[in-house]
């Protein structure tokens, strides 16, 4: 069950339906009632009812093995993804990113301790691990997260970091505390990342900033690619000017957006 919030405003029951929603994940898309109230820790009669209460929202689906969640379930996310608008901005300079490169590209964006993908272009290549939008690693075993911490004081990469990662997943490698300041401060120096077999074995990538119109860093873009198929000096020859340039034109575009004068209508 996830940590619970103390002030009077708190909505247990909203905080139940979310737990309940989170207890389905890739090993286990299929739970019966009982499952999911060992999951969350909630009682059966509630489980039941929550359960209940979303299937004829819409968002689970009762069947002869148990509960399964349905694509509706991706709106509560892609309301997040489209309220932002980065999506429509990067989709089309990604596409061209990916066309040059021949690799995968993703925008992801720091949420606590972890890494959260926010955008994706793949191309059919298999790698050691899945990604689609709303995964989350460490932000510390991936290029686009330690850009993103990069952008952070050392003090607050500190706070971020002593939030315990939602990802549950295991990284091959995570750097010590002084290894990882002195990193980002090389970053930060650099303007870009590359994470070498860190997250996982096979896979490597190199990314960069996408900055607001403030110049702060936004989010931030990559380019993945399979460890025995490309070498780091492709990588960093070949993909990174092209990636310098993409996240570039997509910082242009999100500063020319917010310069647009806004409308009111009475």
């Amino acid at each position: 069950m996830s940590p619970r919030g103390t002030g009077p405003d708190f909505i247990e029951a909203l905080a139940r339906g979310l737990d309940v929603i989170k207890a389905f994940d890739a090993a286990r898309p299929t739970l019966s009632m009982s499952e999911v109230a060992a999951r969350t820790g909630l009682a059966r009669p509630t489980a039941r009812r929550i359960l209940l209460t979303l299937e004829e929202l819409g968002y689970v689906r009762a069947g002869e093995s148990g509960y399964t969640l349905t694509p509706r379930v991706v709106e509560l996310g892609m309301a997040y993804v489209h309220s932002t608008g980065l999506w429509e901005l990067a989709r089309p300079h990604m596409e061209d990113l990916v066309r040059l490169t021949g690799e995968s590209s993703s925008v992801g964006q720091l949420d606590g301790s972890d890494i959260v993908y926010v955008a994706r272009v793949a191309v059919p290549k298999i790698i050691a691990l899945a990604v689609t939008i709303g995964t989350r690693f460490p932000a510390t075993s991936t290029s686009l997260g330690k850009v993103m911490l990069a952008d952070l004081d050392p003090q607050q990469v500190d706070e971020v970091l002593a939030e315990p990662s939602r990802s549950g997943v295991t990284v091959q490698r995570t750097p010590g505390p002084a290894d990882l300041h002195r990193e980002l401060a090389e970053i930060r120096e650099r303007g870009w990342c590359l994470t070498d077999q860190a997250l996982a074995a096979g896979v490597r990538s190199v990314a960069t900033a996408i900055r607001g119109a403030d110049g702060r860093t936004l989010a931030a873009l990559n380019v993945t690619v399979h460890a025995a198929e490309t070498t780091v000096e492709t990588l960093v020859e070949e993909h990174l000017p092209h990636l310098l340039a993409t996240a570039a034109a997509i910082s242009d575009d999100i500063a020319r957006r917010a310069a647009i004068p806004s409308v009111q209508t009475t």
